[in-house]
């Protein structure tokens, strides 16, 4: 691997004009003299982009770079040497190690900072530009300009241009001052900003043009705030559609107030869990243990809820406030016994691969990949759910038993069974909602308790019964929610939102998109 690299640099420098080529060979003996000519040496080195002094100096720095009798230089590494010049393999005999003090020290990491710019590691090149922007120095401008023409990285392109726009304001030349300016308020950059904040005092000729860069970076800023806070809206209203969507099937259409509602999404993010650790004994299925849980999470959670339907809430039809009750302490036994058999500290659950890091759209506005999964999952739940309802049998059943349930009951309907399944059906949405939710938030006993006032809250907001006004609340209360967070704080946009909920609700009862006919007078 070393070989290669080396030659990989050989092949690099063939590259550079002979020039180049040859201010590397006159200054490398000068790292075998005095500590004054060894610092002009490597102040020489780091200036020229040249990758061949990289492994050089560094040699220099770790205390393996040897010299023989001639003052030609030998690198050491593990058991093998080199030639310093040529690369080539050669031996140690009759060399010695070259000795350094502080202030060959400081020019060692100035010129490696430099030199990491035509390293062949993009991570080396990347974190060399961020230390040249933050050390923005005039003399940096031609070697940026040599690194930034062979650069194809996009993202480090940038970075490069960044660093170059802030170190030409330095230069005594106007015209390339102008050049930075002008590069810099091109960026949609908080720290070019901050540059160019800086540079105004020094700059007093240029300062109507600083002037107008910073507001274009400042059009530019708003934007991608904008932008940032549309997405957590929107990625808010879709944490909030999925643990509302079951909650507008068995609240909305059923007309029973399930408190144990977010006890059942609990129920899917733990199956969530066991699914994972299951899949840890096959490592070719662990990346897909997430899909895999989603059918295993909705028959979890619709099994939980049919049982609970039939065992206890056919009994309380029509007395809502016994349900509400019966289903909140319901709610807490399963709390309870999942506190008991996985404990009460927080589980692991794993993204996978293909939902993790964050995706960079135009104007540099963050997108998180598994936010993104969610918003996309969460309208497929919803177009699924709507599907089901409306073309399928077992949709007609459940809307003419909720409709008139004595005429569904007598062409032949068995509204029972459809009240178990259509109870099932909306618990096991639950179930689904906890599979994304253990993506974003903490798997415990927990888990839905912060979910269920959100959830009635979108429901009533948006219509009782009505899909379509559970998504429009959804979405609706999640960015208001994160449009007002940053002037009022979390918990005081959530009051907010609450009291104008209410306000809301007390003008239109029920809710924006209201049941008309034979459904609204059921």
């Amino acid at each position: 691997m070393k070989h290669t690299l080396l030659a990989f640099l050989l092949l690099l420098a063939a590259a550079l004009p002979a020039r180049a080529q040859d201010a590397f060979v006159a200054a490398l003996p000068g790292l075998a003299g005095n500590f004054n000519a060894q610092a002009e040496a490597v102040d020489r080195l780091g200036a020229l982009a040249d990758p061949r002094a990289i492994p050089v100096l560094r040699a220099l720095s770790d205390g393996r770079l040897l010299k023989r009798a001639d003052n030609s230089l030998v690198i050491r590494e593990g058991g093998t040497t080199t030639d310093a010049l040529t690369g080539a393999a050669t031996d140690a005999v009759g060399t010695e190690v070259l000795r350094i003090n502080n202030r060959v020290r400081v020019a060692l990491r100035g010129a490696l900072g430099r030199l990491q710019l035509v390293s062949p590691d993009p991570a080396e090149r990347l974190a060399a530009a961020e230390a040249v922007f933050r050390s923005r120095s005039a003399e940096n401008v031609p070697l940026l300009d040599a690194a930034l023409a062979r650069e194809t990285v996009p993202r480090i392109r940038d970075r490069m241009a960044i660093a170059l726009a802030a170190s030409r304001l330095l230069a005594s030349d106007p015209a390339a001052k102008l050049l930075g300016v002008e590069a810099l308020g091109a960026t949609s950059s908080p720290e070019a900003r901050s540059v160019l904040l800086e540079a105004r005092a020094g700059n007093p000729d240029i300062l109507p043009q600083i002037e107008a860069a910073v507001a274009a970076i400042d059009r530019r800023l708003a934007v991608r705030r904008a932008a940032e806070t549309f997405f957590q809206g929107l990625s808010l209203g879709s944490v909030l559609l999925l643990a509302a969507l079951g909650l507008a099937v068995t609240f909305g259409v059923m007309g029973v107030i399930n408190m144990a509602h977010g006890e059942f999404v609990m129920l899917g993010a733990y199956t969530t869990f066991i699914v994972q650790e299951a899949c840890r004994g096959i490592p070719w299925l662990l990346p897909w243990s997430l899909p895999l849980s989603v059918p295993a999470a909705f028959l979890v959670a619709a099994a939980c809820g049919a049982l609970m339907e039939r065992g206890l809430i056919r009994h309380l039809y029509g007395r809502p406030l016994e349900t509400l009750l019966m289903t909140f302490g319901v709610g807490m036994m399963i709390q309870q016994t999942v506190r008991l058999v996985f404990g009460a500290q927080n589980r692991e659950v794993l993204s996978p691969p293909w939902m993790q890091g964050t995706l960079m759209l135009p104007f540099d506005i963050p997108v998180t990949q598994n936010r993104l999964w969610i918003l996309a999952f969460s309208l497929v739940v919803l177009a699924l759910t709507v599907a089901a309802i409306r073309f399928t049998r077992f949709g007609l059943e459940m809307r003419a038993v909720t409709q008139k349930r004595a005429i569904a009951a007598s062409m032949g309907i068995r509204t029972g069974r459809v009240d178990a399944l259509t109870f099932a059906f909306g618990s096991g949405i639950a179930g689904i909602a906890g599979v994304a939710l253990s993506q974003i938030d903490n798997v415990s006993p927990n888990l839905g308790t912060g979910y269920i006032i959100d959830s009635f809250l979108v429901v009533v907001f948006g219509g009782v019964g009505s899909l379509a006004g559970t998504l429009v609340g959804a979405f609706g209360l999640g960015l208001v929610n994160k449009v007002l967070e940053p002037w009022a704080g979390a918990v005081l946009a959530k009051v907010f939102v609450l009291i104008a909920a209410m306000i809301f609700i007390q003008r239109r009862p029920r809710g924006l998109f209201a049941q008309k006919g034979r459904a609204a007078e059921a």
